[in-house]
């Protein structure tokens, strides 16, 4: 799974948002805003992770356990494919 092109994560003043560029700008026109754990698993997506590597990662940065990280995981690439955001 990647973050489709035209998506970009900036942070601004300690928030964490994504905004369209180019072309996306016509098809997506509103602003998502990320946690700090939701802009590490974005920036994961724009290198390309599968929902496993995203896992092994976040067990890796944040005290979870792997239930926990898998459901909110999932979760989360949810919404990202319900908003397009993914392919």
């Amino acid at each position: 799974m990647k973050i489709k092109e035209g998506f970009i994560l900036r942070e601004v003043a300690g928030s964490y948002l994504v905004v369209a560029v180019g072309k996306a700008v016509k098809e997506f026109g509103g602003v998502v805003n990320l946690n700090e754990t939701g802009a590490f698993l974005w920036k994961l997506l724009e290198k390309s992770s599968t929902e496993s590597e995203m896992v092994d990662a976040l067990l890796s940065e944040y005290d979870v356990d792997r239930d926990t990280a898998e459901k909110d995981i999932k979760a989360f690439t949810d919404k990202l494919m319900e908003a397009k955001l993914v392919e």
